[in-house]
């Protein structure tokens, strides 16, 4: 995360300009374990929905969905990408197969996610960091490991390609 500052810096002259450096916030991983351990997972929705639609496609879906929550029904929780590269760039083959494990059989550590996985442990780590960052995964502390969890009981991913609707609706000769 970058963050600008405000304050002006004094240059060899003698005059101020706004400072064009940005400092470089580390993220803090147990500060955020910490936050994530305080959720509830049954606070989430059962489905997990991974789009990629325009922002007027995801509009008028996050405004159907707010009715029908508003209505009482189990609405997705929906993560949604307008590039479909950038919904593939977060969902690589080594994060599903993450995804599906954790999913499949509860591990008790990140160490232990890395050995079903036959990967090193700061590589899932990382990826585990990643999902996180999109509330994807979460962590529970067990003693001294972290413990990810899914707290959805499904994700579903949707890639629409579709073509441009006609201004007139008319069929192209």
């Amino acid at each position: 995360m970058a963050d600008k500052s405000d304050t002006p810096d004094d240059t060899d002259d003698g005059t101020t300009t706004d400072s064009e450096t940005e400092e470089i916030v580390m993220n803090d991983v147990e500060a955020e374990a910490d936050f994530l351990e305080d959720r509830d997972p049954a606070d989430y929705p059962s489905v997990l929905r991974v789009t990629s639609e325009s922002e007027e496609a995801h509009r008028q879906d996050a405004l159907d969905r707010l009715d029908r929550w508003e209505a009482g029904e189990a609405v997705p929780h929906v993560i949604n990408f307008q590039h479909p590269s950038d919904l593939r760039a977060l969902l690589t083959d080594r994060r599903v197969e993450l995804l599906r494990s954790i999913m499949t059989a509860r591990p008790d550590s990140i160490r232990q996610l890395a050995e079903r996985l036959g990967r090193d442990v700061k590589s899932v780590h990382t990826d585990l960091q990643v999902l996180a960052d999109y509330d994807i995964v979460h962590f529970e502390q067990a003693g001294r490991a972290k413990r990810p969890f899914v707290p959805y009981d499904s994700i579903e991913i949707s890639l629409e390609i579709s073509t441009p609707a006609a201004a007139d609706d008319t069929v192209p000769a």
